[in-house]
């Protein structure tokens, strides 16, 4: 039996899961809010904060810092290597 291997694919696959498209919002430049997660997933508010804190930083050890804009709304990003934790 032989196996063939599939030419890797030029586009990038859309998230599978939610955990997928929080940590696509997280990532971005401008992170992103509390009310944005909530309507990517259509989670609560206290199950966006418990996502964050349970699996985004405790099981896949991400740090996570949070900034306040000039518009008062709180976002979220994820720390890059030479960032500090906020």
């Amino acid at each position: 039996m032989s196996v063939s291997t599939l030419p890797a694919s030029k586009h990038v696959a859309a998230p599978s899961t939610k955990t997928d498209l929080i940590l696509i919002k997280l990532k971005s430049a401008k992170g992103t809010t509390i009310e944005a997660m909530r309507e990517a997933t259509g989670w609560q508010a206290h199950s966006v904060r418990g996502f964050l804190s349970g699996t985004v930083k405790r099981k896949l050890g991400l740090a996570v810092t949070s900034e306040i804009g000039k518009d008062g709304v709180r976002s979220y990003r994820i720390c890059t290597s030479g960032e500090a934790e906020g």
